[in-house]
């Protein structure tokens, strides 16, 4: 992480009263985080409509469908609550079926029509990449609770999901440290996320002295299922006697014939481990696991993590969708954490307007699954813990390895010539998504209030 992106944080932090323990030594900080109160005299009125954006069709269901689900449940347990500023909840699910363009129509659909006052959704980048300009021409809410690959930092948007330093650069680290890794598969699904990432870490790698034939990059489209050739390739690039591994990004149902491959043909995460971004719980749901025993998955949240508030939340969760058998994973935490979040920003604004609840929600803080908090710095990003897990036998992952405290996101990429010097910060005085530190000017991505 850049010292420049260090220094800010710490002073955002300290200026926000927020308490966070974070890696790269900068040590552990008071949790002084006030809790958000609700308004006065909340007046009952209409119900506040929620809009839910995931795809229940498609490529992208298998992933996305939970998704709505958890949703409905935090919805429905507020509600019990008493709903927020003495007003019901009320969720407006669209379905976008994995189609990108039809995303931008569901979104203009819930900000125009509906008068959502915030909208729950997307996974893959391209769909966010999708709707963004209208969140930002509408000036609505959207929270996007999935893993992605940077180079971004919009105020209309909350991203509870990992910047790549909050997961694809400590998984490298962890892969080249604690494994010994001399030869690297970047394998993805071919858009913008895995492209992207695969970016950073061809030019990660490259800084840590990994030379460009020990490098194999390769995609394929969504839904992909044919990986007889693409597995024999990965198996014949690990055979030249140096410690290989696969960074995959595939994304979606490809998932599952891709890791069905790897058994097939006996690859075993001791000859050559596969550490996935976009795999948890729900994609090894209907795969039989034994073969995959000891391959990897880099998150900030597992299923097995033991803390009560864990338990407390996945036993709700099972009871809420009558499944004993539905996982629960990081996607569907960071939801969690970020539905909770806009209820204590909405209660401390005392309004759902868009502009009062943006302000209010940096500093908001809200409990990890995993202990310790998230907070929502100033860039609009959380601060996260990274967990290595290994897959085990029943479908849940081990952790094998984890960040010693919470790190802070860095949206722009220290490691591409384009972003190095950039930051996001949406606090006066500066307001904007990206700020040269360098130049010390706004490249972009100023306020846009209506």
């Amino acid at each position: 992480m850049s010292s420049e992106g260090f220094v800010i944080d710490r002073r955002r932090l300290a200026q926000l009263g927020a308490g966070v323990a974070v890696t790269a030594g900068l040590g552990a900080l008071p949790n002084i985080i006030p809790e958000a109160k609700a308004a006065d005299a909340p007046a009952a009125g209409e119900p506040i409509k929620v809009g839910i954006l995931h795809s229940l069709s498609g490529t992208m269901a298998i992933s996305e469908s939970p998704l709505k689900d958890v949703m409905l449940m935090l919805i429905a347990q507020q509600n019990a609550k008493g709903g927020v500023l003495g007003r019901k909840l009320e969720p407006v699910v669209v379905d976008p079926a994995s189609n990108w363009p039809l995303f931008a129509e569901k979104a203009k659909q819930l900000l125009s029509v509906d008068k959502v006052a915030a909208v729950f959704g997307c996974w893959t980048s391209v769909s966010r990449k999708s709707v963004l300009p209208v969140f930002e021409q509408l000036n609505g809410i959207l929270l996007y609770p999935v893993q992605y690959e940077g180079q971004e930092c919009s105020r209309n948007v909350f991203y509870t999901g990992a910047a790549p330093n909050q997961q694809a650069i400590p998984a490298v680290d962890y892969l080249m440290n604690q494994v010994n890794v001399k030869r690297w598969v970047l394998e993805g699904t071919d858009y913008v996320y895995p492209r992207t990432t695969n970016k950073i870490l061809e030019a990660y790698l490259k800084a840590k002295g990994v030379a460009p034939p020990d490098m194999m990059i390769n995609y394929t489209p969504f839904g992909y299922s044919d990986w007889q050739a693409e597995v024999a390739k990965i198996k014949a690039f690990g055979s030249a006697g140096k410690k290989t591994a696969v960074v995959s990004t595939i994304n979606g149902d490809a998932n599952v014939p891709f890791y069905k491959e790897l058994g097939n043909q006996g690859i075993k995460a001791t000859d050559i481990p596969v550490v996935a971004f976009s795999v948890g719980e729900q994609e090894l749901a209907g795969i039989d696991t034994k073969p995959l025993v000891g391959h990897l998955a880099a998150w900030n949240y597992f299923q097995s993590v033991d803390t009560p508030l864990n338990k407390e939340v996945v036993a709700a969760f099972k009871k809420a969708v009558n499944d004993d058998k539905r996982v629960f994973n990081d996607p569907m935490e960071a939801h969690y954490i970020g539905f909770n979040m806009w209820v204590k920003a909405v209660e401390k604004a005392g309004t759902t307007d868009h502009d009062a609840v943006i302000d209010a929600m940096v500093g908001v803080s809200y409990p990890n699954l995993s202990g310790d908090y998230a907070t929502m710095m100033p860039n609009h990003h959380l601060t996260k813990p990274v967990l290595i897990g290994e897959v085990q036998a029943d479908g849940m992952f081990n952790v094998v390895w984890q960040t010693g405290g919470l790190v802070v996101a860095q949206p722009w990429s220290p490691y591409l010539d384009e972003s190095k010097n950039l930051i996001g910060d949406w606090l006066p005085p500066m307001s904007c998504g990206s700020y040269d530190v360098v130049a010390g000017k706004c490249l972009g991505g100023g306020p846009k209030k209506a």
